[in-house]
């Protein structure tokens, strides 16, 4: 069982994420913008995040992305720089612009659009979390 925190500001997104990760036997925590998934972090120690891209703010996934994989030592998030980062987007269902994992602009492990696919979400987790 692993320790799943949800950071998405859509309510049935969140729901229908939890249904299919708990039914798949983990622990899912969940916040409703990128500051509160942050101060979350230390509570719920997360194996993986799932974050979205659009929240308060249309960048506010790809900014908590680079906070989260800051290589500054001294960042207070370097204790979770390692882990895993699934994005979950509309943006390629409502523009023409393609966004895929990058070390340096967008440092996630895994994109996944919406609406999501129960089976492909459980199996892209499952991988992320074997490594």
């Amino acid at each position: 069982m692993a320790k799943i925190l949800i950071i998405d500001d859509d309510p049935d997104i969140v729901l229908a994420v939890r249904l299919t990760l708990e039914g798949a036997g983990h622990k899912v925590s969940d916040a409703p913008n990128s500051a509160e998934g942050l101060r979350k972090l230390e509570e719920v120690k997360p194996d993986l995040i799932i974050l979205d891209v659009m929240m308060d703010s249309t960048t506010e996934g790809f900014q908590t992305a680079l906070k989260l994989r800051s290589p500054d030592p001294k960042s207070p998030l370097s204790a979770y720089r390692n882990v895993p980062i699934l994005m979950l987007t509309a943006l390629h269902q409502t523009t023409d612009l393609r966004f895929g994992p990058d070390e340096d602009y967008l440092p996630v492990d895994v994109f996944i659009d919406k609406p999501i696919e129960p089976d492909k979400l459980v199996s892209a987790v499952n991988k992320l979390l074997t490594g």
